[in-house]
């Protein structure tokens, strides 16, 4: 541990389940007597202000003002192609509007003199006034690995690793597509880049790779791309903290109860999901469980009725209720997936975008669960969810998977490494 103070500002979006890892490993910092600043939308603000962080909103940025889906900057629910919603986060969030964060960043960093800033990945923006300021920059990856990377299928589609000519072939071409889908937003990065007195890139990758440390908020057993991340990217092991709005739940069944019980997350972010969980709601309905069904921050009570053996509840804390569950069923967004994981649990996973797909092709490549369209009926919810809880063999890998995730949690210190970042750049900069 450094034995001076440090001030460290953290740049983040409302992007739903990457805000409680990126506030957790603020928190860790706040505990060894360091300051943290985060500029956010400002839907962030109470979450930060309760984490102990102090807090500006972003402003010329693109941010939001509420969680109305209406207010939603990526709108990708509208998105069925993976490469089409890919191009959206290019165009609507990292390149085109990099000026504007680094914009917002520049007045942040000189409002607070901070010792080293730590953004989410994708805000490129902020990366780039971080390297115009002269300050080590750290990027947080809160999930699995995002970025194209050799020997690894491309993010989106939620392919496994290659097991034939054929696959690897699949994964080079989609591979590609995605290098060439990036590659034509450089000029737009490059020309933010100048403004604020930087060298172009020559691969729009670089704005992340070309960074101080990159903190991968995921197990390296878990994530198969950990073996082809550069030397300076870090897997820390995931952040299993519950979200500050997460609110005390207590069972509504009796105490001597011992129907399996499940619990049923996705997404506190919207994707239209309302239909698919009273899909879910009718399957666990007609069978001998207990469930608790949290709605997040997005969807009305109204849209997905409690039964006699599922209690929907707008929020409770994940992770005491996952020490008694049986079974997780989810969107396999990281966060909900992690934790059921780390539980010991395995996860019925029903993707329905983003990097769910992804995640939920990590989760089946384990052995630890099935993986469903998110069109799928009652009925095939229902034959999933029995032959999970009958079948021993899917828990036996999702423990192994928590022993492995308990391993590197014990062994990794991520405030110790952002303190190290601090320390080797005050050396460089003394020398």
């Amino acid at each position: 541990m450094t034995a001076r103070s440090l001030q460290f500002l953290f740049a983040m979006w409302e992007g739903g389940g990457t805000l409680p890892p990126q506030l957790a490993v603020a928190r860790r910092l706040l505990d060894r007597g360091h300051s943290v600043h985060v500029v956010a939308d400002p839907t962030v603000e109470d979450d930060a202000l309760a984490a102990g962080c102090t807090f500006s909103a972003w402003r010329r940025a693109p941010h939001r003002t509420s969680l109305d889906p209406s207010q939603d900057l990526l709108r990708d629910w509208e998105v069925k192609n993976p490469f089409a919603m890919l191009r959206r986060v290019r165009d609507v969030f990292v390149a085109d509007p990099a000026a504007q964060f680094a914009a917002d960043t520049t007045d942040a960093i000189e409002a607070i003199q901070p010792d080293v800033v730590v953004p989410d990945f994708m805000l490129f923006g902020t990366i780039i006034a971080a390297q115009a300021a002269g300050l080590p920059v750290t990027p947080i990856v809160p999930n699995i690995w995002m970025l194209p990377t050799k020997g690894a299928p491309a993010i989106g589609p939620g392919f496994g690793p290659p097991k034939t000519a054929l696959g690897r072939a699949r994964n080079a071409v989609m591979l590609a597509m995605a290098n060439r889908l990036f590659d034509r937003a450089l000029p737009t990065l490059n020309e933010a880049r100048a403004a604020h007195g930087l060298a172009p890139l020559e691969s729009f990758y670089d704005q992340v790779l070309a960074t101080d440390r990159i903190l991968v908020l995921t197990s390296s057993i878990f994530d198969f791309a950990s073996s082809s991340t550069p030397p300076h990217a870090r897997y820390l092991g995931p952040m299993l903290d519950d979200p500050s709005w997460a609110e005390r739940w207590e069972p509504p069944w009796p105490s001597d109860d011992d129907d399996p019980l499940v619990l049923v997350g996705f997404s506190s972010t919207y994707q239209n999901q309302g239909p698919l969980l009273r899909r879910v709601v009718a399957a666990l309905e007609r069978r001998p469980v207990r469930a608790v069904l949290t709605l997040g921050q997005m969807l009305d009570s109204s849209e997905v009725p409690t039964t006699h053996n599922v209690h929907v509840v707008a929020s409770a804390p994940h992770t005491p209720i996952l020490r008694e569950a049986a079974l997780a069923i989810t969107h396999c967004g990281h966060g909900t997936t992690l934790k059921a994981l780390a539980a010991g649990l395995p996860v019925l996973c029903i993707p329905m975008g983003r990097d769910q797909n992804d995640t939920a092709a990590r989760v089946v490549h384990q052995g630890a669960g099935i993986r469903l369209s998110p069109h799928a009926s009652v009925e095939r919810i229902g034959e999933a969810v029995d032959r999970m809880l009958a079948d021993p063999a899917f828990g036996a890998e999702a423990r192994r998977l928590a022993a492995e995730i308990a391993r590197e949690r014990r062994e990794n210190d991520v405030a110790a490494e952002l303190e190290q970042v601090a320390e080797l750049h005050r050396e460089r900069i003394t020398r």
